[in-house]
């Protein structure tokens, strides 16, 4: 995807921890910049994913990650993470992530993508479910239009959100 086709990105400093010795970003802090992007994407739309999985609404668990390093960050870098539902299927969401530098002198130098597909999932029952209506539509709205919704529209997520 090019930068133009995500409706949100969100930006984080690198720190020290998240590098090896040499001060570049190890390998698998990589997925927690996909954390903190697919939290972020769904607070943009209004809503906590931690709050409506607490609340039972509807909660997910990851089944496929491929993460592609095409250069590295560093430590102190400020990077931007553009976040993408590219598809939500009966019981998945996939996230396409792309993380870029801050930096005025490459602000299209691709670092790293990163595509996953996480599953609706009942902890208790251990069994797949269905992505809710709501959050659907919701998605389907942002990523057609780049508008938030409110969540008055969708009664049962809004409750769910507390």
């Amino acid at each position: 995807m090019s930068k133009a086709d995500f409706k949100f990105h969100t930006g984080l400093r690198v720190r020290w921890m998240e590098c090896d010795a040499q001060g570049i970003v190890f390998n698998g802090s990589y997925l927690n910049y996909l954390e903190v992007g697919q939290a972020e994407y769904f607070r943009n739309l209004g809503f906590s994913i931690y709050r409506i999985a607490q609340r039972g609404y509807f909660d997910s668990a990851v089944v496929s990650v491929t993460v592609e390093y095409k250069a590295p960050a560093r430590v102190d870098d400020e990077i931007d993470i553009f976040v993408a539902v590219t598809n939500i299927g009966n019981t998945s969401l996939t996230l396409d992530a792309e993380i870029y530098p801050q930096s005025p002198q490459t602000p299209d130098r691709l670092l790293t993508t990163i595509h996953a597909v996480y599953v609706g999932y009942d902890a208790s029952t251990e069994a797949t479910r269905p992505v809710p209506d709501d959050i659907r539509r919701l998605i389907g709205h942002f990523e057609s239009t780049g508008e938030v919704l409110p969540l008055s529209q969708f009664p049962e997520l809004g409750e769910a959100t507390g």
